[in-house]
């Protein structure tokens, strides 16, 4: 709807400017109120619980089919439409409002969250499908059909527009989800004064007590979200055995940092990263295997994620290495990994270096417009918990992998724990073969704070597993038992694991059908 289509339904209105624009405001509102809402249940169920392309759509789907109940339930209501419009407007903005809230209570302290997220998906949609049948039907008063409907749906679709920009580039990395979802709910009051503002005469003696539920809603949300800080540090807290000593929300994540006597651990999306008691372990196998069997010392290596700076730690050991170029999505990792004193203690201010390149951008994306070769490439990427990553576990993205690569260079990625999910880790050592390698060695280790581990090698020349060298000092590894990191048990092998791709991200539903009964 533009300009002109306003003016001409104010026009069409024949002097009832002000119940006419507090029509359409609360048509725009509505738009952006019932897409805020939508993204809010969809992504905290998919934070929560994974697999975020299952709960958007299952939200979607039942988010539209609650709406089309909602609009069927609106022909049976005929009488004080203005009444009951206020409402259903402050219902949506006590249960839009606290659908968030409700949401990581039932997760932190209940067994109830899935049943939560369908009562409040329901209830909202169906709430918003009685909106647009009321402002249709009220505005029938001041103009004609075509008109009401090309003013209503216009405005409601360009709220919708502005909400689905806001919600990634402004909400979520400004406000969080929780404290979202109680601003939204502010809109939905707003809704409620505008119309007892301009329809309160019409609308009678109820108006006064809608009034003070407006006041009530208004007051208790502000009150929400005046203690959101204290209520998130304590649901927080009920997640980790630790204790939290730092937690952010960012546009990609969220950040928690937990410390215990002299134990340090990192947590991106409620998935641990490292503990400082045995990251060593960790680290070590990722760097130093593919050094000792690389047939030549590398110069340029690629890190893709690792933003904490302890594999960079590890390569900056290796004086033949000129330079290291990493590549991490999240500027707050790289920035908490650079100004806190518990991990730049750990990674020994690793990535200050002359000879790091921090660059803040997508993995997949740096490789497709990558030009230099790289003697060494490794993939410190979290687990494939969600639709996002396991694109960067896909056949086409180490396909990128192998063009960046020198003649004769390697790769290695983290591959998930071939004990707790076998299928996820042979899936990925199957998918990087297909991505054009002509050699792989899965190898693993044990790392207390995470289990058995895994990693992928690969490259297109051969290596020698029999003869690693260890040209550095390590806490863990020697090099007389890097061999053994190759063996595998027999109730950890899986012979027919498939190929995950960008059409078929097989990796997602291989890594958490694994990964169900541990967490």
């Amino acid at each position: 709807m533009t300009t002109d289509g306003t003016e001409a339904a104010v026009a069409a209105a024949g002097g009832n400017r002000r119940q006419v624009l507090a029509l359409v405001f609360s048509a725009f509102v509505s738009g952006l109120c019932s897409i805020i809402y939508e993204l809010l249940i969809a992504t905290t169920a998919s934070y929560f619980l994974g697999d975020s392309i299952k709960f958007f759509s299952l939200t979607i789907g039942i988010y539209m089919a609650a709406m089309g109940l909602g609009t069927f339930l609106s022909r049976y209501i005929e009488r004080h439409m203005l009444g009951r419009f206020v409402i259903i407007e402050l219902a949506l903005a006590a249960l839009g409002g606290l659908s968030i809230p409700i949401l990581y209570f039932a997760y932190a302290w209940t067994e109830l969250f899935f049943h939560a997220y369908l009562v409040l998906t329901v209830g909202i949609g169906v709430l918003i499908g009685l909106e647009i049948p009321f402002l249709t039907r009220l505005m029938d008063r001041y103009n004609p059909l075509k008109i009401n409907i090309a003013s209503i749906l216009s405005f409601d679709y360009l709220g919708a527009l502005i909400a689905t920009i806001a919600f990634p580039f402004f909400l979520l990395p400004v406000f969080g989800i929780y404290q979202s979802s109680l601003l939204f709910g502010f809109a939905n009051v707003s809704i409620g004064f505008v119309m007892l503002r301009v329809f309160g005469e019409e609308i009678g003696k109820p108006a006064r007590a809608m009034l003070a539920l407006s006041v009530a809603v208004t007051v208790f949300l502000g009150g929400m979200i005046a203690l959101s800080h204290a209520f998130l540090e304590k649901w927080d807290q009920s997640l980790y055995e630790d204790r939290i000593v730092h937690a952010e929300q960012t546009r990609y994540q969220r950040i928690v940092l937990t410390r215990d006597r002299d134990d340090l651990r990192l947590y991106l999306d409620g998935n641990l990263q490292f503990s400082s008691v045995d990251e060593y372990r960790y680290h070590e196998a990722l760097v130093h295997i593919p050094l000792g069997l690389s047939p030549r010392p590398p110069r340029r290596v690629l890190l893709l994620g690792a933003g904490d700076g302890l594999a960079a730690r590890e390569l900056l050991k290796h004086q033949a290495i000129a330079e290291i170029v990493l590549v991490d999505l999240d500027p707050a990792v790289v920035a908490l990994a650079r100004g806190n004193a518990g991990i730049r203690e750990l990674n020994g201010g690793s990535l200050d270096s002359p000879r790091v390149q921090v660059v803040i951008g997508d993995a997949f994306e740096y490789l497709r417009e990558n030009s230099e070769p790289f003697d060494l490439v490794i993939a410190d990427l979290p687990d494939p918990n969600n639709s996002g990553l396991a694109r960067l576990y896909a056949k086409q993205f180490y396909q990128l992998v192998h063009r960046s690569l020198a003649p004769g260079g390697l790769f290695v990625t983290q591959a998930t724990s071939p004990y707790f999910s076998p299928r996820a880790f042979w899936s990925i050592e199957a998918t990087v073969r297909a991505g054009g390698f002509e050699r792989t060695y899965p190898y693993h280790l044990n790392v207390p704070s995470f289990g058995e581990w895994g990693f992928v090698l690969a490259s297109d020349v051969a290596l020698d597993l029999d003869k690693p060298r260890l040209a550095v000092a390590t806490r863990y590894l020697e090099a007389d038992d890097i061999p053994k990191h190759f063996q595998f048990d027999k109730d950890t092998i899986v012979a027919n694991a498939g190929v995950s791709t960008l059409d078929r991200p097989t990796i997602l539903d291989d890594y958490l059908a694994g990964w169900q009964y541990y967490r």
